[in-house]
């Protein structure tokens, strides 16, 4: 786990690697025709020693060998061929075929057992079959390898995003705590309480995001399937952030004309989307600024825009903007509070109602935030089922 290389799983880019170890040559030449008229890229070795030399140096996806061989057994080359991938695939092939000497290569570490003489599609079936395991077992050691790396941000996440709001409430705290009974002293602990709050409230918003990362990373964030009318839920949720907005002195409106704005999805998952993307919106404009919400249908899909006259979006930035705990380092953005987690769990909720999110940004001017879903049509009788049933759940 510590810097390990996790091979790429993409077995298109290049032939797959696989080294054959016996000590007969008419064996060595067998299996290396038969494997490399499969698309294979095939080298041999006449003994174990050779064998592993060449697995450390050129890090095959499968090897064959042969148990009985002369100097370092088989045995031996297997126990010792995962020192430096674990998931390399070990084949064994050999003439004096036993139950128990099957088990002690399985108890080394061997995926399949194959006893000599073997046909050729034999050969073939039993290396794509410890290809595919090999496949599967990358799988699970790239998703162990990113809960690792999710088990260090969120260490990271802790000391660098709740210390610091956790430190602020203490000294104000502390601040509370001695100030005297003077007659500034009522409007001075009003101050220092709404700091405090200010700082929770902060606290607050980091915890929950991280709470939906976490839901991320388990299952699907999206579980109902209703209609929902866009129209209908986005104005209610700007007049959510008309303080938020008029406190900065930014005008906050929606554009979108008329009703029809249907989708298929969870109506809470898109409010998450949604709020996420006006708050942003407002965070990072300008004072006297706009956020516009507006909307079309095109071609059986359903594009809603939240626009902004902000500080605009670095173009060095932009391909990092959905990666988890990302945010701009720019002076522009020093005094805006985040976790780095809003724009990943938006792309996470439209990638679930098979959609897209785009950003157009121009620095100094503004940036416009598109997502795209697909448009719900007139439900047919399937249709119907599912959303009644949805919401029969959720009552």
């Amino acid at each position: 786990m510590n810097g390990e290389h996790v091979p790429d799983l993409d077995f298109q880019k290049e032939p797959e690697s696989i080294i054959v170890i016996d000590d007969d040559y008419a064996m060595r030449l067998s299996c290396s025709q038969i494997l490399t008229k499969s698309g294979f890229q095939v080298e041999t070795y006449e003994d174990g020693a050779r064998g592993l030399e060449a697995i450390a140096r050129l890090k095959p996806s499968l090897v064959v060998v042969d148990l009985k061989m002369p100097g370092i057994s088989g045995m031996e080359v297997i126990s010792r061929l995962h020192d430096g991938d674990p998931c390399i695939v070990t084949i064994v092939i050999t003439g004096y075929a036993t139950i128990g000497t099957a088990v002690e290569a399985m108890k080394a570490g061997a995926y399949d057992f194959l006893p000599k003489p073997f046909k050729p599609d034999e050969l073939r079936l039993i290396v794509r079959r410890g290809l595919e395991r090999r496949c599967l077992l990358l799988r699970a050691r790239r998703a162990e390898m990113e809960r690792e790396l999710l088990k260090r941000r969120f260490i990271t996440f802790v000391s660098h995003e709740l210390k610091t709001p956790l430190a602020a409430v203490h000294q104000y705290l502390d601040v509370l705590k001695h100030l005297g009974d003077g007659k500034t002293s009522g409007v001075d602990r009003e101050v220092w309480l709404g700091r405090c709050l200010r700082r929770t409230e902060e606290m607050q918003e980091i915890i929950n995001d991280w709470l939906t990362l976490a839901k991320m990373e388990s299952e699907r964030l999206s579980r109902r399937r209703i209609r929902v009318d866009l129209a209908r839920i986005i104005p209610e949720i700007i007049k959510n952030y008309e303080d938020l907005a008029a406190a900065r002195g930014i005008s906050l409106r929606s554009e979108l004309p008329g009703e029809g704005y249907l989708v298929w999805g969870d109506p809470n998952c898109l409010t998450v989307l949604l709020d996420n993307l006006i708050v942003n919106a407002i965070k990072y404009n300008k004072p006297e600024g706009t956020v516009a919400v507006s909307g079309e249908v095109i071609d059986g899909e359903v594009t809603i825009c939240v626009a902004d006259t902000g500080i605009g979006i670095p173009e060095e930035y932009r391909d990092r903007l959905f990666d988890e705990f990302f945010r701009i380092k720019d002076t522009a953005c020093e005094e805006v509070t985040g976790t780095g987690l809003g724009l990943p769990i938006c792309k996470r909720i439209v990638s679930e109602m098979s959609g897209r999110i785009d950003v157009n940004s121009q620095v100094g001017v503004g940036s416009v935030f598109s997502v795209h879903l697909p448009a719900c049509r007139e439900p047919d009788e399937q249709g119907a089922k599912e959303e009644a049933a949805s919401e029969s759940q959720v009552g």
